[in-house]
């Protein structure tokens, strides 16, 4: 693989991090509360993805796509956690819309702590499995037939660092002082959107998931 074709690669991949997801829409709510937290999230974002992009490049995308009731059962389990933690944002949303409290409330209350921030970036990240077949799209033309692993972990590298600066970047600049203070005076609202796209995101996968199954 030729530098050119790394830098295009990490490119198309910057765009498609930058592309709003489930990913992007936890690391805004949580960015609009803590810097710290966001990060967590950005964390554990980064660790689903390297269990993606490494499954895609020593050729378990193939494997996947091959089976669809593999797919079909990991779509299923995404789609659930995707459900849970939007209808989670949404009540909270709901919640604060209903009783709009002054000042900032508190960080644990609203998003948890650091730890549980990580586990929701990572789990946000891995519940869906069509991120596989994003990374199979762009990967897969490029990559040699026998990489060298050298290669492989460059690769991994290359596609998993410039995802991460994506979600730094958001969360750096969503967590200064003044974006954040306009959207915490519509944190309930941001809430609520973020929940209704994670449940139509998890219902869908659900309804993918079980049509594959059957």
């Amino acid at each position: 693989m030729t530098v050119g074709q790394l830098g295009v690669l990490m490119l198309l991949n910057v765009a498609g991090a930058a592309t709003p997801g489930p990913d992007v829409f936890l690391i805004i709510r949580i960015a609009t509360r803590s810097r710290h937290r966001a990060l967590a999230a950005t964390a554990g974002i980064a660790t689903g993805l390297i269990v993606w992009v490494g499954l895609t490049v020593v050729g378990a995308a193939a494997i996947l796509n091959a089976h669809d009731g593999m797919m079909g059962f990991i779509q299923l389990l995404g789609g659930g956690w995707l459900v849970w933690l939007g209808q989670q944002m949404l009540r909270a949303g709901i919640s604060q819309i209903r009783s709009p409290q002054g000042g900032i409330p508190d960080i644990d209350t609203v998003v948890g702590s650091a730890g549980r921030c990580y586990v929701q970036g990572l789990m946000t990240n891995l519940s869906n499995p069509k991120a596989i077949l994003f990374f199979a799209a762009l990967i897969a033309p490029l990559m040699p037939p026998n990489p060298s692993w050298s290669t492989v972990l460059l690769v991994i590298v290359c596609m998993v660092s410039s995802a991460v600066l994506v979600f730094i970047l958001l969360s750096a600049a969503i967590s200064t002082r003044a974006i954040r203070d306009k959207f915490l005076a519509g944190s309930g609202w941001i809430d609520a959107v973020a929940g209704l796209f994670f449940l139509v995101v998890g219902i869908e996968l659900v309804f993918h998931g079980m049509t594959m199954l059957l």
